[in-house]
C-alpha cells in the first residue's frame, strides 16, 4: 500500500529542507541538531507594510479611445506610455516569516544514535526521535484545525532545556525590531512571547507570538527571555500568533491559551480527524515495490532521473502534495511559498501571483477530493472584489471587474504596473481567477454556491467585457484593445501590448458564454444572456501562423515570441477545454504546435507545469512527462517534498508541490460536462496502478480507477449524486467510448480493454 508519510534520517541543516505542519492559517518548519532544534512559526497574514497600501489605479479612462487608435496604428510603446500615469514598479507587501522557537539542550550534548524524523500526511504531524542507548527522546508537533494553535510536545528520560522566542531570521529589515520576553506563570507554567515591530506608518503596528509551556516532572525558571528547564519528562508548548494594529496583546493570547488542553494526545485527537478526513480521500498507487516506498526521502529524491518518471517518487510527490496544499489553505490559499517561509525578503513578495501561479497551485484542490479548499480561494476573491471593480472603474470606465496581477491578501487593487508593463491592459484576470470557482461548480452541482458567491461575480466579468467590446475590424469582428498576453510582448520587440492577445479573447469568449449559461441554470438576467452570446458570436477566431501553431496574438503583423516561460495563449486548452482533440482537431494541432515551439527560458516551475498540463489536455503523454521531468530530474525537490522555483533548489516555491497531483490526474483522468475520459495521456513506465477518490467536471466521481496494460484492462467506478448518462472515453490504444447510464449515488463499475 502506498505511505502516506515521509521520513528522513539525517537533522535539516537549514529552514528550506525543514518539515512542515499547517492548518491553513499557522505554519510550523522543524529543523536543526536535536539538542539545537528551531521551529519556524509563521501566520497567512503576516505581510510587512510599505507605500502599496495607499496607491490606486492610474486613473487614465479618458485617455482609453486615443490609447485604443494608438495600439491599432501599431504605437504600441507609445499607449503603454498613455495608458499608465508615469509611476515606477511597485511591489505587493512582502510575506514574512514570525518568529523561532529555539529548544537548546543545557546539559550537554548525548550521542545521537537512530535519529529519524517523519511528516505524517494523515495527521499533519511532525515527529522527530533519537536515542543514546537505552535512552530515547521523542518531539512531536502539528498545528491544530479545530483549536488554532501550534502545538509541541517533548519527552525523554530528563530534559534539561533552554526555550526561547525570538526574531533572529535572516533577512530581517533593520527597521523590524522585535522584544522579546520570559515569566514563570504558575506552579510547572511559563509563558514566553515575542512582538515584531513594523516601521510606523500605514497598515498594521506588528504581530505578536506568545508560547505557553506546561512542564511536567521538572523545575521551571526564567532568565530574561528564557525559560530554563531541568529534570523534566515532558514539555508541551502551546502558541497563538497575530497582527494588527494596534499591536496584538500579549495577555489576551495568553488568556485563549489558558483555555486549551495541556495533554498533546487530546489535543491532536480533535486536530486529526479534521484533517484526516480531508487528506485522506484521495490515493494513488503506481504498483511501487514496499521496499522502495519506505525509502528515505533523500533516497526518494536521489531516485529521480531526467529519462524515467519513478513511481515511488511520483507516489510520494502526489500524496505530499495534497498535504501541502492542505496544510496552507485555511483563511487563505497558498502563496508562492504555500504557508511556509524562513527568511525575509521572499522572491516576488511571495504574494499570490495571480497571472499563472496561483491557479496552477489550485488545479487539484477539487479534483483530488478537496473541494472544501475552494472556501479559502473564493474568501481571497470576495475580500478584495470591490477593488477589482474600482480598478475596472477607474482604469477603462467600465462596470464589471478586472483583476490585477498578483495581490498581498490584503487589497486587489491594480497598481503593479510601469510604462514597461502593461498590466492595466491584462483583460483575462477576472475569468482566470473565477474559473476555479466554476470548476468547482462543475464538479459538485453546489447551486447554492453559485447562486451565492459565483453567478454575481460571472456576470460582472461578462459585463466588463460587455462595456470593453466598441471597436470592430474590417470583418466586423469585436476588438479586444488594448490587450496583453502576460508577461511576453510580440516578437518584434516593439512594446508588450498588442491587440487581440489570445488569452484575453478566450477569456472574454468563456466570460461571456459562462455567464450566459449559469443565469439560464438560475433562472436570472434572462435580458442580457442573448445580448451576451450575441457578443461572444462577434468576437474573432483564433489564429494560426505560418508554422501552424496557435498564435500568441489574433491580430496581423503581431508574432509569437516563444522564447519564455508563460504560455498564456494556451489558456484554450488548459484550463477551459475550448481547444480539444475531438471538437476541434485542427486547432488542436496548431496548440501542440505552439507548445513544441515555446522555449522553456528558465525552467522555471510553473512554466514547466503549465506545459504538462496543457500537453495532457492534448493528449500528449511524452511531452507532459518530459515537462514533470524539468521538475523532478533537474533538483527541484528539497528534503520536505516542498520544490523550489527554478532547478538546483533556487528560491523555495510551492508552484510544484501543490501543482503535481493536478498535473498527475490530469494525465490519468480528463472530464467535462457529459464526459469522462481515461488514461488520456498515461506515461508508459505507468503499466499499472490506480486512482482512487476523484471528482470530475462532468459531475460525477470516480471512485476508483485501476488500470494494467499487461491484462490489457482499465476498470472505472463512477458514483453521480444524480441521475444521467455520460460518455466515457478511454483512447489508450483502443479509443473505447461508450455511454454509461448512472442512477444517483449508485457506484457503477465500467470496464475498458486496452490495446
Amino acid at each position: 500500500m502506498p505511505v502516506h508519510s515521509i521520513h528522513d534520517t539525517q537533522p535539516a541543516d537549514r529552514w528550506e529542507d525543514a518539515f512542515l505542519s499547517g492548518n491553513g492559517e499557522y505554519g510550523i518548519m522543524v529543523f536543526g541538531h536535536p539538542h539545537r532544534e528551531r521551529i519556524v512559526h509563521n501566520h497567512h497574514r503576516y505581510v510587512l507594510p510599505n507605500e502599496s497600501l495607499g496607491m490606486r489605479p492610474p486613473a487614465v479612462a479618458d485617455r482609453l479611445e486615443q490609447v485604443r487608435d494608438l495600439a491599432l496604428a501599431g504605437e504600441r510603446e507609445r499607449a503603454q506610455r498613455e495608458f499608465s500615469d508615469g509611476r515606477g514598479m511597485a511591489w505587493t507587501q512582502s510575506f514574512h516569516p514570525g518568529h523561532l522557537l529555539h529548544v537548546d539542550t543545557t546539559a550537554g550534548d548525548s550521542p545521537v544514535e537512530h535519529y529519524r524524523r517523519v511528516t505524517d500526511f494523515a495527521t499533519g504531524e511532525v515527529r522527530v526521535s533519537w536515542s543514546d542507548g537505552e535512552r530515547e527522546w521523542v518531539r512531536r508537533a502539528f498545528v491544530s484545525r479545530a483549536d488554532a494553535v501550534a502545538v509541541v510536545e517533548i519527552t525523554g528520560p530528563r530534559l534539561d532545556l533552554a526555550l526561547r522566542l525570538s526574531g533572529e531570521l535572516s533577512g530581517r529589515p533593520a527597521e523590524v525590531t522585535f522584544t522579546t520576553s520570559a515569566e514563570v506563570t504558575g506552579d510547572g507554567e511559563a509563558s514566553l512571547a515575542v512582538v515584531g515591530e513594523y516601521p510606523p506608518g500605514p497598515g498594521a503596528a506588528g504581530f505578536t507570538g506568545v508560547t505557553r509551556a506546561v512542564v511536567t516532572g521538572g523545575r521551571v525558571a526564567a532568565e530574561g527571555d528564557t525559560v530554563r528547564v531541568e529534570g523534566a519528562t515532558r514539555v508541551v508548548l502551546l502558541t497563538r500568533m497575530d497582527r494588527s494594529a494596534p499591536l496584538p496583546r500579549i495577555d489576551a493570547l495568553r488568556a485563549v491559551l489558558a483555555e486549551l488542553p495541556t495533554e498533546y494526545d487530546e489535543l491532536l485527537s480533535r486536530h486529526a480527524p479534521v484533517h484526516g478526513e480531508l487528506y485522506g480521500r484521495a490515493e494513488l498507487d503506481l504498483g511501487v515495490p514496499d521496499s522502495n516506498r519506505g525509502l528515505p526521502v533523500g533516497e526518494l529524491i536521489a531516485r529521480a532521473d531526467t529519462k524515467t518518471l519513478d513511481g515511488a517518487l511520483i507516489e510520494a510527490l502526489f500524496h505530499s502534495g495534497r498535504y501541502l496544499l492542505l496544510s496552507s489553505s485555511g483563511v487563505l490559499p497558498p502563496r508562492l511559498t504555500g504557508l511556509w517561509l524562513g527568511e525575509w525578503g521572499a522572491a516576488w513578495s511571495g504574494d499570490y501571483t495571480t497571472d499563472a501561479n496561483i491557479n496552477l497551485q489550485m488545479a487539484g484542490a477539487v479534483l483530488t477530493g478537496m473541494p472544501e479548499l475552494i472556501a479559502p480561494y473564493a474568501a481571497l476573491i470576495d475580500g478584495q472584489i470591490d477593488d477589482w471593480r474600482t480598478n475596472a472603474r477607474t482604469i477603462y470606465g467600465t462596470r464589471g471587474i478586472l483583476a490585477p496581477s498578483r495581490t498581498d491578501g490584503e487589497h486587489g487593487l491594480l497598481f503593479h504596473l510601469n510604462d514597461d508593463w502593461p498590466w492595466t491592459m491584462w483583460l483575462a484576470g477576472a475569468d482566470w481567477l473565477l474559473f476555479p470557482l466554476y470548476e468547482y461548480w462543475q464538479a459538485t452541482g453546489d447551486d447554492d454556491f453559485l447562486a451565492r458567491t459565483l453567478a454575481p461575480w460571472l456576470v460582472e466579468a461578462a459585463v466588463f467585457f460587455e462595456d470593453f467590446l466598441t471597436r470592430e475590424d474590417d470583418d466586423g469582428h469585436l476588438v479586444l484593445v488594448p490587450s496583453y498576453s502576460p508577461e511576453v510582448g510580440p516578437r518584434d520587440g516593439r512594446g508588450m501590448s498588442g491587440v487581440n492577445a489570445t488569452m484575453d479573447l478566450a477569456a472574454a469568449r468563456h466570460a461571456l458564454t459562462t455567464a450566459a449559461e449559469i443565469c439560464t441554470h438560475l433562472g436570472i438576467e434572462q435580458t442580457a444572456v442573448g445580448r451576451w452570446r450575441a457578443l461572444a458570436e462577434r468576437l474573432p477566431p483564433y489564429r494560426v501562423d505560418r508554422q501552424g501553431a496557435l498564435a500568441e496574438w489574433a491580430w496581423p503583423g503581431l508574432e509569437t515570441a516563444d522564447a519564455h516561460r508563460h504560455i498564456s495563449h494556451l489558456y484554450p486548452v488548459w484550463p477551459l477545454h475550448d481547444i480539444t482533440p475531438d471538437d476541434t482537431p485542427d486547432l488542436a494541432a496548431a496548440a501542440r504546435e505552439a507548445l513544441l515551439r515555446r522555449g522553456d527560458e528558465n525552467l522555471s516551475a510553473h512554466g514547466s507545469l503549465h506545459r504538462a498540463l496543457v500537453a495532457a489536455r492534448l493528449k500528449d503523454s511524452g511531452t507532459a512527462k518530459e515537462n514533470v521531468l524539468k521538475i523532478v530530474g533537474r533538483n527541484m525537490v528539497f528534503r520536505s517534498l516542498m520544490t523550489s522555483h527554478n532547478p538546483d533548489l533556487e528560491i523555495y516555491n510551492a508552484d510544484a508541490a501543490h501543482c503535481l497531483p493536478a498535473v498527475v490526474v490530469e494525465m490519468l483522468l480528463d472530464s467535462r460536462p457529459g464526459i469522462v475520459e481515461l488514461l488520456p495521456a498515461r506515461p508508459p513506465e505507468w503499466r499499472s496502478g490506480s486512482l482512487r477518490g476523484l471528482a470530475t467536471r462532468a459531475g460525477v466521481g470516480v471512485d476508483e480507477l485501476t488500470w494494467d496494460v499487461s491484462e490489457g484492462l482499465a476498470k472505472v467506478v463512477l458514483t453521480s449524486p444524480l441521475e444521467r448518462d455520460i460518455v466515457l472515453v478511454c483512447r489508450d490504444g483502443s479509443d473505447q467510448r461508450q455511454t454509461v447510464h448512472l442512477l444517483p449515488h449508485v457506484p457503477t463499475t465500467v470496464t475498458v480493454p486496452l490495446a
